[in-house]
């Protein structure tokens, strides 16, 4: 179906990380047991990497390192605590990754931000994003009020997702209006 889709870019908010919601999200969605969640460590970049980039956000790995240095690279000792991966325990591999990050300067003011979900297509249907978007969750309410996400069409699955934790569309003109119609029909489901 996604080949059929637009790709059309789409911004979400939540302007109030209400912790105890948060909290009985995270009960709710537990990650299966042959499965566990963890932080980012110094040094793991390359785990980062190989995951967005089986994800298709990259073309290459090189290209996603290059990314996570400029983005992430001066940010090292924050990322071991915002950062997140879902480790399969019986291979030891890292099958997913999240971040629970930030910006000073959104909307003339500083939000968390819910940046760079993604699960390696082998593991994917699994039932692993909404626990790692939990945890995702529960570290941006540590530090922040409100949040936002950056998506696209094309991801109609996460944006159901993200919907139902409490983001809502971000339309700041008659074309985001039309991208939160399309997606509508896409999901079957009122957004807006």
């Amino acid at each position: 179906m996604t080949n059929t889709i637009k790709r059309l870019p789409v911004i979400m908010i939540c302007e109030n990380l209400d912790k105890e919601k948060i909290r009985k999200f995270a009960q709710k969605y537990k990650i299966h047991n042959e499965f566990f969640i963890r932080n980012y460590k110094k040094g793991e970049e390359t785990f980062w990497a190989e995951v967005e980039t089986a994800a298709g956000e990259f073309k290459t790995k090189e290209d996603a390192l290059e990314r996570f240095e400029k983005e992430f690279g001066p940010y090292r000792n924050e990322m071991e605590e915002r950062c997140f991966f879902i480790v399969h325990k019986e291979s030891d591999r890292i099958i997913g990754t999240a971040t629970a990050w930030y910006n000073n300067e959104f909307k003339g003011e500083r939000y968390g931000r819910v940046h760079w979900v993604g699960i390696h297509p082998d593991f994917q249907g699994r039932k692993l994003a909404k626990p790692l978007l939990a945890e995702v969750m529960l570290c941006l309410a540590k530090h922040h009020d409100k949040a936002y996400l950056t998506s696209q069409t094309t991801s109609y699955k996460a944006i159901n997702m993200y919907l139902d934790f409490g983001f809502v569309p971000m339309i700041a003109d008659d074309e985001a209006m039309k991208t939160w119609k399309y997606l509508e029909n896409i999901l079957s489901r009122k957004i807006i």
